[in-house]
C-alpha cells in the first residue's frame, strides 16, 4: 500500500530525504550536511558529487528508518537550491567543475559588460530579471569560457547542463543509461535564459550569452510523471515532482491564491507572492518569476523578494568568528541585552539583492561604540533578517498593490522567538508560523502527490495546512520608524564598495 509521498530536498548547506504521510506529517527524516567551497573571496562551490552521494545515502537513511521500502512510496518530489549551476558529461555523469553556487560573485564583469551595452533591465522584460550574479546563465557562460575543453564538449554534445534539480533527475532516473535531462519552470525561470511569456528557452538571450540550446535540459512543468528512480532504496518510484526551493515553500504554504504570500527563511530570505496566471512586471527591485505550474494547466506567476544572507549571517557568527557554538545559542546571546545598542549589520557578502540589486556592495558593521558588546552583535544579525525583509515587503505591496494582512512564514529560522516577534514588530503586522515547517520539502511532495492522484487536489491541500504559533506587533511607531531609518542609513554606506 503507497501510504506515503517522499521529498528529496536539496538545499545550499544540506540535502534531506523527508517521507510525508497523506496529511502532510513528516514520518521520517534524514540529513547530511554538505562542504561549502570558497576558493576566491566572492567565489562558493559545491561539489555535485558529494551532493549525489548524500542523495543515496539519506535516501537509504530514511526510508530504513521507517521500515519503508519502495512499494509504500506513491512519488518523490524534488526541491532545490534554485540558481546553482552544474555541467557535466553526458556518457560518464561527472561534472567537469565544481556547481557554483548561487550566491557566488565571479561573473560580475560579466554583468557590468553587459548592463553597459543595454542596462541592468535589458532582459527584464522577457526573463523578469535584472543582470546579475544571482543567476544562472552567466554562471553557465563563465563554466564554458573558463574550463578547458568545455565549449568544444558542449559544441559537440557531449556537456549537460543544469540548475541541481536537474543533475539529480538525470541521475535518480539513470544518468548515463537513459537519464531524463529535465527541468521545470520554476527553475528554467532563475536561468535568466527562459521567457516568461513562452516558457521556452530564448534564441535571442542564448546568443547574446554564447551558451548552445543543446547544453540545456526540456523544460516541463512542476508536477507530472518525469520518470522512475533507480536507487535500490526507492527503485521503481515515480519522480513527479520539481521545484525550486522558494515556489516549493509557496506551495507548500497552500498559497494558490493570488494575494497569497510566504517568507522562507533559510541561508537567505524569500518573500514570495502568487500573481495568478498573469505576469507582473516590477517597478520596485521585486524578481518576476514562475510560481508553479500543474501539468497541463496554465502556468501561475509570482512576484519574489530575494535577500542574499540571512541564516548564512548567524553561520558566519559561529564559523568565522566562533562567538557563539551552535545557529541556536543566537537567541539566548541577543536576548542579554535589550536593543541593538545602536549597531546595525548589513549582511552584503554578495552584494545586495532585492530590492537594491547592487553586486558591489559589501558587508557592513555600523554604529560601534565602547558600550557594545556580543550581545549587542547578536542582537544586530537576527535584526538585519528583519529589516531586509521589511524592505522586500514594502517593495512587494508597491508592486502588487496589495497590502498583505499577515505574513506566513517557514524555514528553520523561524523557531527564532525573538527574531519572529522583532519581524512583527517592524513590519507592524502579524507573523503567522504553520504546524509544518518544512514547507519547502512539503510543496515538493505535495506536487509529486497531485501528478499520481495520491491527492485528489489543491483543496485538500489548503485542508492540512494548520497555524501553529502567530505574534502581534507590540512595537511603539517612534522606535519601529527610528530603527528602519538607521537601517536604512546602514544599506546606503555599504553601495559601491568594490571598484
Amino acid at each position: 500500500m503507497r501510504d506515503y509521498v517522499g521529498a528529496l530536498d536539496q538545499g545550499t548547506t544540506s540535502t534531506r530525504f523527508i517521507v510525508f504521510d497523506r496529511s502532510g506529517r513528516s514520518v521520517s527524516v534524514a540529513q547530511k550536511e554538505h562542504e561549502q567551497i570558497f576558493p576566491r573571496p566572492g567565489w562558493v562551490e559545491h561539489d555535485p558529487a558529494e551532493i549525489w552521494r548524500h542523495v543515496a545515502e539519506v535516501m537509504k537513511e530514511a526510508m530504513e528508518a521507517k521500515g519503508l521500502g519502495p512499494e509504500d512510496l506513491a512519488a518523490i518530489g524534488i526541491t532545490n537550491q534554485r540558481e546553482t549551476t552544474v555541467a557535466w558529461q553526458r556518457t560518464t555523469g561527472r561534472p567537469i567543475h565544481n556547481a557554483i553556487v548561487w550566491q557566488d560573485t565571479r561573473v560580475a564583469e560579466d554583468v557590468a559588460i553587459l548592463s553597459a551595452a543595454g542596462g541592468q533591465d535589458r532582459y527584464r522584460a522577457k526573463t523578469g530579471l535584472p543582470l546579475a550574479t544571482y543567476f544562472s546563465g552567466l554562471k553557465l557562460r563563465w563554466i564554458l569560457n573558463h574550463v578547458p575543453g568545455a565549449r568544444a564538449a558542449a559544441e559537440a554534445g557531449d556537456l549537460m547542463f543544469g540548475t541541481i534539480d536537474t543533475f539529480l533527475a538525470w541521475h535518480l532516473t539513470g544518468g548515463p543509461d537513459g537519464g531524463r535531462h529535465v527541468t521545470d519552470v520554476t527553475n528554467a525561470s532563475r536561468t535568466q535564459l527562459l521567457n516568461l511569456a513562452t516558457l521556452d528557452w530564448d534564441a535571442e538571450i542564448l546568443a547574446d550569452f554564447g551558451i548552445p540550446r543543446a547544453v540545456l535540459p526540456e523544460i516541463a512543468s512542476s508536477s507530472e510523471v518525469y520518470g522512475e528512480a533507480t536507487l535500490p532504496a526507492v527503485r521503481g518510484v515515480p519522480i513527479s515532482g520539481i521545484l525550486g526551493d522558494q515556489h516549493a515553500a509557496l506551495f507548500g504554504q497552500a498559497c494558490f491564491k493570488p494575494g497569497e504570500a510566504k517568507n522562507t527563511y533559510g541561508t537567505g530570505c524569500f518573500l514570495v507572492m502568487n500573481t495568478g496566471t498573469t505576469i507582473v512586471p516590477s517597478k520596485c527591485g521585486l524578481l518576476t518569476t514562475l510560481g508553479y505550474k500543474l501539468g497541463n494547466q496554465p502556468a501561475v506567476y509570482a512576484l519574489e523578494g530575494s535577500v542574499a544572507i540571512t541564516g548564512a549571517l548567524v553561520q558566519w557568527l559561529r564559523d568565522n568568528l566562533g562567538m557563539i557554538s551552535t545557529s541556536a545559542e543566537i537567541e539566548t546571546l541577543a536576548r542579554t541585552v535589550a536593543d541593538n545598542g545602536g549597531v546595525y549589520f548589513v549582511p552584503a557578502f554578495s552584494g545586495l539583492y532585492a530590492p537594491y540589486w547592487k553586486d558591489s556592495a559589501r558587508g557592513l558593521i555600523a554604529g560601534l561604540t565602547r558600550f557594545v558588546t556580543r550581545g549587542h552583535i547578536a542582537r544586530a544579525v537576527l535584526e538585519a533578517t528583519a529589516f531586509q525583509v521589511a524592505e522586500a515587503l514594502d517593495a512587494m505591496e508597491a508592486d502588487s498593490g496589495i497590502e498583505l494582512a499577515a505574513l506566513r512564514t517557514d524555514g528553520g529560522m523561524v523557531r527564532n522567538d525573538l527574531l519572529m516577534q522583532f519581524q512583527a514588530d517592524i513590519l507592524n503586522k502579524p507573523v503567522v508560523r504553520p504546524q509544518v515547517l518544512e514547507t519547502t520539502a512539503l510543496g515538493a511532495a505535495y506536487a509529486a502527490g497531485l501528478a499520481v492522484d495520491f491527492f485528489s487536489g489543491t483543496d485538500e491541500l489548503v485542508a492540512n495546512w494548520a497555524e501553529d504559533r502567530h505574534w502581534v506587533p507590540s512595537m511603539p511607531a517612534e522606535t519601529r520608524s527610528r530603527l528602519y531609518h538607521f537601517w536604512k542609513k546602514a544599506v546606503t554606506r555599504t553601495f559601491d564598495w568594490t571598484e
